[in-house]
């Protein structure tokens, strides 16, 4: 987090006092990062708006600029943008979908966490994040090299936004349950299922000082475990991170973050590894 030096920030001439703002300021008062406001509208000049915010940020210290841009969507116009910009965050208020159309159409926001070549964060309340609960959720079932670098990204992005805000990390990981044909004894006991994931929780917990107490090994589904511990652990922000694959998967984020956004009552900050961003650049290039 503190290595980012430009936020992208989709703002709303229609709704002056937009959490995204809000969200981002904060960021960028800690770690001094650039402010780039973006307005999406094929429509409707807001030239005049985006001049007086902009002036009024800078009033406050902010280093800012600001365009109005549109195309073809919300989403293509956000990551073509980022992209041009070079911006290491892109913060966007996130508005559940209706159910039905949900069940019909993508929705845009899934469609954002899948190709957004940089860390996404979705703004969903207007709780203060200081002296809060930060949630990071991590897979450490997945020990590969990939696993291993996304696992201390979240961790490390997690920390960073507890330090800023001067809230407590709790870390989580969802491990399966029992399964007594198990080829690997480990995962015949409950027992021996939840020590391997706390082994390979030790570094993590001693490189940034989390305790027992704030690391939370739960047996089940995570896309039903992240959401319940935030909501049992009251947190601001939930920090997960995804793990594609090779080939057409490659450029598809994982569908637990899709799934818990909108279960989550908590901002939710959205990571991916590397050689994903960088596939994804490679795809925005082409267009």
């Amino acid at each position: 987090m503190q290595a980012i030096r430009s936020i992208l920030v989709l703002v709303t001439p229609q709704h002056p006092e937009a959490l995204a703002l809000k969200r981002a300021k904060l960021i960028a008062g800690v770690t001094g990062s650039h402010l780039h406001l973006l307005a999406c509208d094929p429509r409707h000049d807001h030239t005049a708006y985006l001049d007086e915010l902009r002036v009024t940020l800078q009033q406050e210290g902010y280093s800012v600029s600001a365009e109005q841009a549109w195309h073809d969507s919300l989403n293509d116009t956000l990551i073509r943008v980022q992209q041009a910009e070079g911006c290491g965050l892109v913060v966007k208020q996130h508005l559940p979908d209706n159910p039905l159309k949900r069940a019909l159409l993508t929705p845009d926001d899934w469609k954002l966490l899948r190709y957004c070549p940089c860390p996404v964060l979705m703004v969903k309340t207007e709780r203060s994040w200081q002296g809060g609960t930060i949630l990071a959720a991590v897979d450490v079932g997945n020990a590969d090299s990939e696993h291993r670098t996304l696992h201390s990204s979240i961790v490390s992005h997690g920390f960073d936004i507890a330090a800023l805000a001067k809230a407590e990390l709790h870390v989580i990981s969802a491990y399966p349950a029992p399964m007594l044909s198990a080829a690997d004894p480990t995962f015949q006991l409950r027992d021996t299922i939840e020590a391997r994931y706390r082994s390979h929780c030790q570094a993590f917990q001693a490189e940034y000082a989390i305790s027992d107490a704030c690391l939370h090994l739960v047996e089940g589904p995570a896309d039903t475990l992240i959401p319940k511990v935030a909501h049992e652990l009251d947190a601001v922000v939930t920090v997960i991170g995804t793990v594609a694959r090779t080939g057409l998967s490659g450029a598809l984020i994982g569908n637990t973050a899709e799934v818990i956004l909108d279960s989550l009552h908590s901002d939710v900050l959205v990571l991916k590894p590397d050689d994903i961003i960088d596939h994804l650049e490679t795809l925005v290039a082409q267009r």
